[in-house]
């Protein structure tokens, strides 16, 4: 079966995805792992959470996350790769709240009003504009009244202002749905969607960003 996108780079196959943690740990410098620690304990997780992971991957993000969780807390992490869905469950299999399920998030979920977060990590920038707002959409019906929306992705940028180091791996090793994804006011799509209360913090010369946005 073919990428549903094909100009994606966020749906993982073959090589890429049995070594997907080995690789983004080689791209970041080994830093990848503090850093990523730091984004989820920022997120506040309280012990009887539910949280959806969008794009859940491997499971690193997922075990970090339930980490915080008591028995009473529970992750659902939604992928469509069979060769992560098996890491994710190897990876997690000492925390049995946390639930991998293969499924699109670009077509409609089938939960409303479950969860008292929601995560998504350098998946929103590799869809088109279109699809993006589907996968926004989805994460609104899903949270509950004051849930808690993150997305941890690219921040804002111009690539024209970025040092040539950055900007010509950023151009060879990313899809072209990125280049559209820095360029675009995702507080103002956010609140066009229902969501309020932002917050956001930037990391790495503030290339990337965590936001935060609240249902209200």
């Amino acid at each position: 079966m073919g990428k549903l996108y094909p100009k994606s780079k966020v749906e993982i196959k073959g090589f890429t995805a049995r070594y997907y943690d080995t690789l983004l740990d080689m791209i970041t410098f080994g830093r990848y792992y503090s850093f990523i620690r730091e984004v989820i304990q920022l997120m506040k997780i309280k012990p009887n959470d539910r949280i959806i992971d969008l794009g859940a991957g491997t499971g690193r993000n997922a075990c970090l996350m339930m980490r915080y969780l008591s028995d009473n807390g529970d992750l659902i992490g939604l992928d469509i790769s069979e060769e992560m869905e098996k890491q994710f469950e190897k990876r997690c299999v000492d925390f049995p709240n946390a639930k991998f399920v293969r499924q699109r998030i670009d077509i409609p979920l089938p939960y409303v009003e479950e969860f008292d977060k929601a995560f998504i990590s350098f998946v929103l920038h590799g869809f088109p504009q279109d699809v993006r707002e589907v996968i926004i959409e989805n994460v609104y019906r899903s949270l509950k009244k004051g849930g808690e929306f993150f997305i941890l992705d690219y921040n804002e940028f111009s690539m024209e202002n970025m040092p040539f180091y950055i900007r010509i791996p950023f151009k060879f090793f990313e899809c072209p749905y990125a280049f559209d994804f820095i360029k675009r006011n995702w507080r103002e799509v956010l609140s066009r969607k229902g969501f309020k209360s932002f917050e956001k913090l930037l990391f790495f010369k503030g290339y990337v960003r965590l936001i935060k946005a609240s249902k209200n």
